[in-house]
């Protein structure tokens, strides 16, 4: 029979499991490694006005994901007004709205933003060119000649828009270009000639981040297209680029703050620096995301903490096999490590073994007893349940008499298999005698401390609770190990002898 269909299923996971945790990786940036930390900045936005003893509306435009940051939450702070996060003209804005206030009013709204060179900004669209572009005399003439001064000088939309900036610094600034910073301001008026001039361009405003700042104001730069991208402008010294540490919180050319119903509007902005771990930096996101919704991430924290250890079982049956197929160690049971490795990381791995070891010789004492009264398997191993159930309850109250709080964690054991397993060693005691019991016990024991370690690894806990990719990959591995028909590793002590002649 053709083993290529088989192949192709195990390619098939190894491919999905791979892919789909690299995704996670490269678009979510969910961290390979756990306890890795990433830079938040958390900025707070007050407005302050005084309003007119009438109805006040309030727009204030709000940041949204961009080059070098990702919005990780916002909320308000505004005690009796409404709020709704609007959409206009490609940028976000929040709108507060009263029927009635009076006197001075101040309005909070605080936003985290995870600083990342992957964040991935909003695309946004050229602006629209003005036609309507009219000036008055003599002004006409100044911004023509400073539009065919600065044309002549440049190359291509950005050197265009470099060059008509520094017309209008201090070094080289002519009279054409006082004369028009006499009637304007400068940044409208550099929009106004870039568009004169055929260059697509608005203002935008933009916030610089340094840690612990109070009390600060937004930025003034001018946005320029060339058609394909777009390159920013500082309106008072020409320089293009984008610093490191600016947040552009208005990118769309609209006004910063509308206030109606309201006189001396102002808004200042206050910002913190910290670091925290990765996974909480964008835990947020991953709740939300819509990749995600049919994810653990989008679970209550409750059910989330439950199958964070639920996605450890396929780490210990990949152990228990990979001991089993490749190493030749006998077990008590095919997967009863496993269970017992989950106990462990309960009680801890002490307690968990002395435990453990306690039970089971009890048990073993008990069921065998039981043996010398004939009776049926169904009986005798809910008699073994009940004495195992028994046997816990005594050395919880013990432990709790004599202060070993620890050993109250005894009752994390599975009780079934706990039984089933005193069952099974006890007919194998009397079928092969103590020495396979210690065998297959202490094989048990081998591959559960194994198992355990296994699971309470850091990076392998980190790994399999956000890359669910990694679950196709371990089904995947496991297949192949199942299509071992070679020699056990314990088995080959079988051929000293040809060695030793």
């Amino acid at each position: 029979m053709s083993r290529l269909p088989f192949y192709l299923l195990v390619g098939l996971l190894l491919v999905a499991g791979i892919g789909l945790s690299i995704q996670r990786h490269i678009s979510l940036e969910v961290p390979w490694t756990p306890g890795e930390q990433r830079e938040v900045w958390e900025v707070e936005a007050l407005v302050n006005f005084t309003a007119q003893d009438g109805p006040v509306l309030v727009n204030m435009a709000l940041p949204s994901s961009q080059q070098s940051f990702r919005l990780l939450t916002e909320h308000t702070a505004s005690p009796g007004y409404g709020l709704a996060f609007l959409q206009e003209n490609g940028g976000r804005r929040a709108q507060w709205s009263i029927r009635e206030a009076s006197g001075s009013q101040q309005l909070y709204y605080t936003t985290q933003m995870l600083a990342t060179p992957d964040a991935r900004p909003v695309p946004t669209g050229p602006p629209e060119l003005r036609g309507d572009i009219l000036w008055e005399r003599p002004y006409d003439t100044a911004a023509a000649q400073v539009i065919e001064r600065a044309w002549n000088r440049s190359a291509d939309a950005f050197t265009f828009a470099r060059e008509l900036i520094r017309d209008f610094g201090d070094e080289r600034q002519g009279e054409n270009s006082r004369l028009l910073l006499t009637q304007f301001e400068r940044g409208p008026l550099l929009v106004r000639l870039l568009n004169q001039a055929g260059v697509p361009a608005r203002e935008v405003s933009g916030l610089l981040l340094e840690d612990a700042r109070r009390r600060q104001t937004l930025s003034q730069w001018v946005q320029v297209f060339d058609g394909e991208r777009w390159a920013l402008f500082d309106p008072a010294t020409g320089e293009q680029g984008r610093p490191d540490n600016l947040l552009l919180w208005e990118a769309s050319g609209q006004a910063v703050l509308e206030v109606q119903g309201g006189t001396n509007s102002r808004v200042t902005f206050s910002m913190l620096n910290r670091n925290q771990p990765a996974a909480a930096a964008v835990r947020s996101q991953l709740a939300e995301d819509t990749l995600l919704n049919f994810s653990i991430h989008s679970l209550p924290l409750e059910e989330q903490a439950l199958f964070q250890t639920i996605l450890l079982i396929p780490i210990g049956a990949l152990v228990v096999v990979i001991l089993r197929i490749l190493v030749g160690i006998k077990t008590s049971g095919t997967f009863m490590p496993v269970l017992i490795a989950l106990a462990f990381i309960q009680t801890t791995l002490i307690t968990g073994l002395v435990g453990f070891l306690l039970i089971v010789a009890v048990g073993l004492v008990i069921r065998n007893y039981l043996s010398y009264l004939n009776l049926l398997l169904v009986a005798r191993v809910t008699a073994v349940i009940i004495t195992v159930i028994a046997i816990i309850s005594l050395f919880s109250v013990l432990a709790y008499r004599f202060g070993l709080n620890a050993g109250l964690t005894i009752t994390f054991f599975p009780m079934i298999i706990l039984s089933w397993t005193i069952e099974r060693m006890s007919i194998l005691w009397e079928e092969e005698g103590p020495r396979e019991v210690l065998i297959q016990g202490g094989g048990s024991l081998l591959t559960a401390v194994l198992a355990f370690l296994a699971m309470t690894n850091p990076w392998v806990r980190h790994i399999t609770f956000n890359f669910l990719g990694v679950q196709m990959i371990l089904m995947a591995l496991i297949l192949l190990l199942g299509n071992y028909t070679g020699y056990r590793l314990l088995e080959l002590r079988r051929f000293k002898p040809i060695t030793e002649d």
